[in-house]
């Protein structure tokens, strides 16, 4: 696995290390990351679990390592909106050299499934008039933006997948991430949920940059691991699927949200012109992995806001 240490990486890494104590599984995993020893001191649970190993690389050079696989798991990439904006030559290097390389190392093995954590970004703008957008969607990011580095380099990283699975037989599954939310989110960086989470826990009123009229949606960030879990499991090979919640909210709702949820002050509105990729929608149809995987959220809107809260101290 790539990316395990990161925030869904680390996600997958609890629920599996649950699932395998009490299902005795016995499952091995390998966690390639760049700096172990500051994950140990993180999570000593995770770093020194018998079934977890974890080993110093890069997913971009060495440090793969040896033995037969029956799951490679592509999750590292750094969603990072100051990445994005400053350095979009290495987000893009970042995630197609890092897939290539993942990708080789699977088409090494005698037979492992590629999963692939891709993003909702590889749809560009969303248009206004379409409220859902699903799989067969074919709209695309804005090439002659450099701010579509993310979702550009996933939407590259996809086509290779797909030449991969078509050239060399490779059993690849993908999953289309949309936003997720939950404890272990850090609230001080381009997620606004996050921030005003933070603002809440911090006494401070919220503060919604822009207008407030983007609309986005939110899956309980355990809902999202278990659904990741499902798909390697029980996917057909080639499947593509969006994974995120169907119910909508505009930014400036959600700030409200928050605020009422968590007890907070009252939220201001700056109006200012929205610096991020997407001012629009970024709302998902999830009736393909409903309906071909069975999956379901389990928990909503008003309780994610709350277990995101205290795990970060809050006291209702």
């Amino acid at each position: 696995m790539t990316g395990g240490t990161g925030y869904i990486g680390r996600w997958m890494l609890e629920v599996l290390r649950d699932a395998d104590a009490r299902l005795n599984l016995g499952t091995q995993l390998v966690v390639l990351t760049r700096d172990p020893e500051s994950f140990a001191d993180k999570a000593p649970h995770l770093a020194h679990y018998k079934g977890f190993s974890f080993v110093k690389g890069n997913v971009r050079g060495e440090g793969w390592p040896d033995g037969q696989f029956d799951y490679v798991i592509h999750a590292a990439t750094d969603a990072s909106a100051d990445l994005n904006e400053n350095n979009p030559l290495l987000m893009m290097d970042t995630i197609i050299e890092g897939t290539r390389k993942a990708l080789d190392f699977t088409k090494a093995q005698e037979k492992a499934r590629f999963v692939f954590l891709s993003s909702g970004a590889v749809y560009g703008a969303q248009p206004w008039d379409v409220t859902h957008v699903d799989e067969q969607y074919n709209g695309g990011p804005d090439c002659q933006n450099p701010r579509s580095a993310y979702g550009e380099g996933k939407r590259a990283a996809e086509m290779l997948c797909a030449i991969y699975a078509k050239q060399f037989g490779l059993d690849v599954v993908t999953a289309r991430i949309f936003a997720a939310l939950g404890p272990m989110l850090s609230l001080d960086i381009h997620f606004a949920a996050g921030n005003f989470i933070r603002d809440v826990l911090n006494g401070e009123r919220i503060i919604v940059q822009g207008a407030g009229d983007a609309v986005r949606s939110l899956l309980y960030i355990a809902d999202l691991t278990c659904w990741l879990w499902k798909m390697l499991i029980a996917a057909q090979p080639g499947s593509v699927y969006n994974m995120g919640s169907e119910d909508a909210i505009t930014i400036a709702d959600l700030a409200r949200r928050i605020s009422s949820v968590l007890n907070g002050q009252e939220i201001e509105i700056l109006g200012k012109p929205d610096p991020g990729w997407n001012p629009g929608r970024y709302v998902p149809s999830t009736q393909l992995a409903r309906k071909e995987l069975g999956l379901h959220e389990t928990v909503g809107l008003d309780d994610m806001i709350r277990r995101t809260a205290i795990w970060n101290g809050w006291k209702a």
